[in-house]
């Protein structure tokens, strides 16, 4: 089966803080610096030559290299969005974990029916390791995750287990790192780079389709239990913003912690209004928002220049796979140009 093929029919993604923490996890597209940048550069050059199946491969990680002399056969994708990157490379994982609780297969609608052959469903930051361990893996991926020690040491007593790369940890892993990784372990090199290809011409297409997004500022905030808050430059949401040609707000960048996320007090609420504001909730009903007498006085909210996600664009926003980012600038880019447009 040609995945590529099939993956078009889906173009057409914790708890309280910890749930924050994991959502701003899931993130930079955008190397947050020189060594993750050269990280994916050493993970391009090396795959050039690493083609075939059979080959020993090495792959650079946080915990050392890793070497894969077979083709693995039994895969556990246990990373944030690590199962859904090996779907999108043909290969079906035998175990997943679910982060954003979709149910069924773990994946989200962009990907409903991927899956031949169910997965068993796996923990995410409470992993079962005698569960993992019975699935009999040859090979666990665990690419994009907390980059924790003692997680990866006992993974690797159970099978070959390719981690978080140098300066991946806290989910930092960006979705290139994820794609090179995971297919050079896979055997999937050409196809990763064909993925890559995919979204950077679906961002191109949209972004001049769409001049009207040049220069606009943007804040993409969340809203919690914990309260609200903005995402920086090097999360994902922010990448994808960018990439259709949003430009951030200096006052929200200039309280980056180097977390990909900082937090709005309600007296401050004002830094969310921008030429556009963009709100994920988070756990809650969006009622909770909309209710909010802080949020309802915010100037772009007033002026109808801000949306709040639903569920399903919010969670693809979040995953930051190339299906789920293929699906996101599908769906979500008609919302911006509509909110842009309507406050000219």
């Amino acid at each position: 089966m040609n995945r590529r093929i099939k993956l078009s029919k889906f173009f057409g993604i914790a708890i309280a803080l910890t749930i924050i923490l994991g959502l701003i996890g899931c993130s930079a597209d955008t190397p947050k610096d020189t060594n993750e940048t050269d990280a994916s550069k050493d993970i391009s050059e090396e795959s050039d030559d690493t083609t075939t199946s059979d080959a020993v491969v090495t792959i650079d990680t946080k915990f050392g290299q890793v070497e894969i002399a077979e083709q693995p056969k039994r895969i556990v994708a246990l990373g944030w969005g690590d199962a859904e990157t090996a779907l999108s490379l043909g290969i079906e994982p035998v175990g997943a974990s679910d982060w954003l609780a979709f149910g069924g297969d773990g994946v989200g609608p962009w990907l409903e029916g991927a899956y031949e052959t169910s997965p068993t469903i796996i923990g995410t930051m409470e992993l079962d390791y005698e569960q993992i361990a019975a699935l009999e893996p040859d090979l666990i991926l665990d690419v994009k995750s907390s980059g924790d020690d003692e997680r990866y040491k006992r993974l690797s007593d159970i099978a070959t287990t390719v981690g978080v790369p140098e300066g991946g940890d806290s989910y930092l892993t960006s979705s290139e790192e994820q794609v090179r990784m995971i297919a050079k372990a896979l055997g999937k090199v050409d196809e990763g780079e064909a993925l890559l290809k995919d979204v950077d011409a679906a961002f191109e297409k949209a972004a001049n389709e769409h001049p009207e997004f040049a220069d606009k500022t943007i804040v993409v905030g969340a809203y919690s239990s914990a309260g609200f808050g903005a995402y920086v430059e090097g999360d994902a949401r922010i990448d994808f913003a960018t990439r259709l040609g949003f430009k951030t707000k200096d006052e929200i960048e200039a309280l980056d912690n180097s977390n990909f996320f900082i937090s709005v007090a309600d007296e401050q609420l004002e830094l969310l209004d921008s030429d556009l504001t963009v709100i994920l909730p988070i756990w809650i009903d969006p009622s909770e928002i909309t209710n909010n007498e802080l949020y309802k006085k915010i100037p772009s909210v007033v002026d109808g220049r801000s949306i709040i996600l639903d569920a399903d664009t919010s969670n693809a926003f979040s995953t930051g796979t190339i299906p789920a980012l293929l699906w996101t600038i599908e769906n979500l880019t008609p919302q911006l140009k509509e909110i842009v447009e309507s406050g000219k």
